[in-house]
């Protein structure tokens, strides 16, 4: 065998031991150089590539290459980048058709007018990371036994961390292989607006109708059902009519079904009844999977420091990574020029480090109360219900954490709480927060809301 057929080969057992945004990012554009007796040498793109797979992957590279060679002995990784694989810092700049942070919206593309379903978002193009592997196995699994195995389908996570792509690659998948499928896909916010109509018009029951046949329903956004009674009595009614007849249904949320206020108990229970799963934010490996793969849609070849960059300074979700991408793209298409590093950071750096107004007290409690549903009025009640407990030691923590206020001053804030009270309740938080991963999801999201304020 040749270097590539032996490489081949030890990239196919590779693949089955790591995860897939692992395994494009590390070692997509790695190849087998040369051979050097027993010594089997590898050329990396650049110098982070050479120390990751030297650090992480050597003992499961060797093995695999052992296992379709017994000679090779060692194996070495060299810096040996291709030049087809870098961007030319000369004039030769590919067109770039640039795409504006508004048009990323879902609502400005063009989606199928009986499905509402989007076909640029699929599974294929769905970068997959130990933050989503769960959800997206979930997901496939729908697609491969509709209304039988999770049924309902519920997935949760913050903003712009793919669970709208993840329905609507749930419906494309199923709109190509289920080809009498009747599918439906819409937002919460667009079903209850369609449901006011209907009672102005006297009309519900038509309305009831119109979901009678649905094979498959996708509701995005389902934390906005919340202090709508109509709303949740129709879901209800229309949940069980599907649910009876083995009717996939899939929802989404940024928060699991226990913290979204005022729910009725019985479709609470009713959203917990299938499966629950959740998305986080991608880690390293995963943003750089994803900006490799939305510069690829856009028909660019960026460096690989570029990319590194990017990854290494937007944390956050996939929506902030291609808004950063965005700002770099224009950046080369306007100067005509790659930027360095340094360039690259100073170009994203609205993204990655924005500038928020200074957070008062006033504006922690009332994004914690509307988080939970609650009345602002209700956290300085002396009730001790379990409902306004965990929201008012939630306030106490993220004024002591956040604004680095005293005991004596928080406790004044919620109305003359005494010092050691707002004390134990900050450690009670802090200790509850090393094992309580929902409480930790929560507290994420309500900080996420807290500092994205205008």
């Amino acid at each position: 065998m040749d270097l590539k057929q032996i490489w081949d080969k030890a990239l196919s057992e590779i693949e089955l031991n790591i995860s897939r945004a692992n395994f494009i990012t590390w070692f997509k554009n790695s190849r087998p150089l040369k051979r050097d007796g027993n010594k089997f040498i590898i050329a990396c793109q650049n110098t982070f590539t050479k120390e990751w797979l030297e650090n992480k992957y050597h003992k499961l590279i060797f093995t695999a290459l052992k296992n379709v060679d017994n000679e090779i002995k060692s194996i070495e990784f060299v810096i040996s980048p291709l030049e087809k694989e870098t961007v030319s810092r000369h004039k030769n700049i590919p067109k770039i058709n640039l795409i504006s942070q508004d048009q990323l919206d879902l609502t400005n593309l063009i989606v199928d007018k009986e499905t509402q379903l989007n076909p640029k978002y699929t599974f294929e193009n769905f970068i997959v990371g130990a933050n989503n592997e769960l959800a997206q196995a979930a997901a496939l699994s729908v697609c491969e036994n509709p209304g039988t195995k999770y049924n309902p389908l519920f997935i949760y996570g913050g903003v712009g961390l793919g669970k709208t792509h993840l329905l609507h690659a749930i419906g494309n998948y199923s709109k190509e292989y289920q080809k009498k499928f009747k599918i439906r896909y819409l937002t919460t916010e667009k079903f209850t607006e369609d449901l006011v109509s209907s009672i102005l018009n006297n009309t519900v029951e038509n309305f009831k109708k119109t979901f009678k046949g649905i094979d498959l329903l996708l509701l995005d956004d389902i934390q906005f059902i919340t202090h709508k009674d109509k709303t949740q009595e129709i879901l209800f009614s229309i949940f069980n009519a599907l649910y009876e007849k083995n009717k996939q249904i899939v929802f989404s949320s940024d928060r699991p079904p226990k913290a979204i206020p005022y729910l009725e108990e019985r479709l609470r229970s009713r959203f917990e009844g299938g499966m629950t799963v959740d998305i986080g934010s991608p880690d390293f490996e995963t943003r750089i999977a994803i900006l490799k793969e939305k510069s690829k849609e856009k028909n660019l070849v960026l460096d690989a420091e570029i990319i590194e960059t990017i990854a290494a300074n937007v944390q956050k979700n996939v929506r902030e990574l291609e808004g950063a991408l965005n700002r770099v793209i224009n950046y080369i298409k306007v100067k005509n020029t790659i930027p360095s590093s340094k360039e690259v950071e100073k170009i994203i750096a609205e993204i990655a480090h924005p500038l928020n107004k200074n957070i008062t007290p006033k504006q922690i409690i009332k994004t914690v109360v509307e988080f939970y549903g609650l009345e602002e009025n209700s956290i300085f009640d002396k009730s001790r219900s379990q409902e306004l407990v965990k929201p008012r030691q939630i306030i106490m923590y993220l004024l002591r954490d956040s604004l680095h206020m005293s005991y004596p001053s928080i406790g004044q804030k919620l109305g003359g709480k005494d010092h050691t009270t707002v004390m134990h309740a900050c450690e009670k938080i802090e200790k509850e927060l090393s094992y309580n991963i929902q409480l930790s999801q929560e507290l994420n999201l309500i900080k996420e809301k807290l500092f994205s304020v205008n």
